[in-house]
């Protein structure tokens, strides 16, 4: 998949003024979390990896074969393109993408786990907003 130079240009600005927010961007994309949670089980091919992750939310094929190329380029995500027919493309974490999968992990489960009073929070401030309001 070819990359533009548009995208490219935006890509350089944003890295040369904020490097590591681009790279917090990636990780924490709605696609970047999926995908790096489900590679933490193992490699998947694209067509397995799309599955697993529209087990949650459908993801378009061209988004996730974006999501992968930038992981891949931050060097987070592995493509292991083998010379068979058909071609098999296989992704998997590297050791760097492994790290920042188990900290997104830590992060959806904290969210999991903690959903309920984050709902708790919301209901409380809806109710005080709307006494506000009605002021």
């Amino acid at each position: 998949m070819a990359v533009s130079s548009e995208m490219v240009d935006k890509q350089l600005t944003g890295e040369a003024m904020c490097p590591h927010r681009l790279v917090m961007e990636h990780v924490t994309s709605r696609w970047g979390v999926l995908v790096l949670i489900e590679l933490l089980d193992r490699p998947h091919r694209f067509s397995e990896l799309r599955r697993a992750i529209g087990q949650v939310r459908q993801v378009s094929e061209k988004m996730l074969a974006q999501t992968l190329q930038t992981l891949e380029r931050d060097g987070l995500v592995h493509r292991d393109a083998k010379p068979v027919i058909p071609p098999r493309v296989d992704y998997s974490l590297t050791d760097l993408g492994r790290e920042a999968a188990e900290q997104v992990r830590g992060l959806a489960q904290w969210t999991q786990d903690r959903m309920g009073r984050v709902l708790e929070a919301r209901e409380a401030y809806d109710t005080e907003k709307g006494r506000a309001d009605n002021r």
